[in-house]
């Protein structure tokens, strides 16, 4: 116990010492020893890393999970060294909120058929996140994180030994000046001398020592650069398959949503002789059909008496067909197409076409214009313009 006492004591006295060195150095009572500029920059660059990589981490974290209160959640959970419970993602609960929906409204019904897709998509949307936020948290956010907590630390505790031993470095320096000022006045000071030149000598190996280790940390930052460069490419990758994949997913949907369109707004495209009928236009059918948004429509070409209308037979020849007078939708082409027989038009992405429907037409087809070229062209594959 009482050598315990004795070290604590001593350890007290180091460490007020190495305080007063420390504030005369800050008023500028005391004479400091520099680092060489080399080191300096090293130190900088460290310095440097270790902030930009604290926030890239923390941005990174918000990005993949918005949530504070879940990131909170997941933070103790690494802390306590325990598996993160697996968590449903937006996109997921979204399908399972959609795919309940056309449950109840009915799986049969437009709505809840189209409640299904979409939900289906919302799905595989939600799986592809979770995969991409499994990927980054691998991949790109455990090495910075590592970093922080491991070469980081390191280098934080050689820099401090390295700050105490130039501390005392500093002092033997005072003290064998004081010496030598005093050896000046008697002779008696010579001990004093020789004692503080021995320590000064002592003090000075032990701090060139430590100013080599701490040296060779620092300039590991240029492999931890590299290191994580590797990582950034990785997360890039990772983030360019998801929204790959996420795009993907959304232009098979548009095209399921774009095929069904005929069935959900059969009166929308496409019109026949019966809508003139005062009773047509007060049945059922008709006043719900009022009551939905307002969707652009598409002209249709009346029956042209003494032209026989081989349309329901599923047999067009474009040369037959006259556009409307007035009223042609201009349309806007997403992908290519290519004809499969000579009553089909061929298309090129983001191409101008102009568009209407015919009498008892496919609804998944329009017949589309494109100078003295005329022939079908499929629904899913236009974008149609006010």
């Amino acid at each position: 116990m009482e050598f315990n006492v004795k070290k604590l004591a001593s350890d007290a006295g180091v460490f007020f010492s190495r305080a007063m060195q420390f504030t005369e150095e800050k008023l500028g009572q005391a004479e400091k020893t520099e680092l060489d500029a080399h080191f300096e920059n090293l130190l900088a660059r460290a310095d440097c890393t270790k902030n930009w990589t604290e926030k890239i981490l923390r941005q990174t974290e918000v990005l993949l999970q918005p949530n504070p209160s879940a990131r909170v959640e997941e933070f103790l959970y690494e802390k306590l060294d325990r598996k993160v419970p697996s968590r449903v993602t937006n996109g997921e609960l979204l399908a399972q909120y959609m795919t309940e929906a056309a449950n109840d409204f009915g799986p049969g019904t437009p709505y809840g058929k189209t409640l299904i897709k979409v939900g289906e998509t919302q799905r595989r949307l939600g799986a592809a996140e979770r995969e991409f936020i499994r990927s980054a948290s691998i991949n790109f956010l455990t090495p910075l994180r590592n970093f922080l907590e491991g070469d980081w630390r390191t280098i934080s505790k050689e820099r401090r030994i390295l700050q105490n031993r130039r501390l005392d470095l500093d002092a033997c320096k005072a003290r064998l000046k004081k010496a030598k000022a005093a050896e000046a006045k008697a002779a008696l000071w010579s001990d004093e001398v020789e004692k503080a030149e021995h320590e000064l000598r002592l003090t000075q190996t032990e701090f060139d020592r430590q100013a080599e280790v701490t040296r060779l940390l620092l300039e590991g930052i240029s492999s931890t650069h590299v290191n994580h460069l590797r990582c950034l490419h990785e997360f890039v990758e990772s983030q360019t398959n998801y929204y790959a994949q996420c795009y993907q997913f959304m232009l098979d949907l548009q095209k399921q949503l774009g095929s069904s369109k005929g069935e959900i707004f059969s009166g929308t495209f496409v019109g026949n002789a019966d809508s003139a009928s005062p009773a047509a236009a007060t049945s059922p059918p008709a006043v719900a059909a009022a009551t939905l948004p307002a969707v652009p429509t598409i002209p249709v070409v009346p029956t042209i008496v003494g032209v026989p209308n081989t349309v329901a037979e599923g047999v067009l020849n474009p040369n037959e067909v006259k556009p409307p007078a007035s009223g042609t939708r201009r349309a806007r082409v997403l992908y290519d197409y290519e004809a499969a027989d000579s009553t089909e038009l061929a298309l090129l992405a983001d191409e101008m076409i102009t568009v209407y429907s015919l009498p008892g037409m496919d609804p998944d087809w329009l017949i589309g214009e494109r100078g003295n070229q005329k022939g079908k062209v499929p629904v899913t594959y236009l974008e149609l313009l006010s």
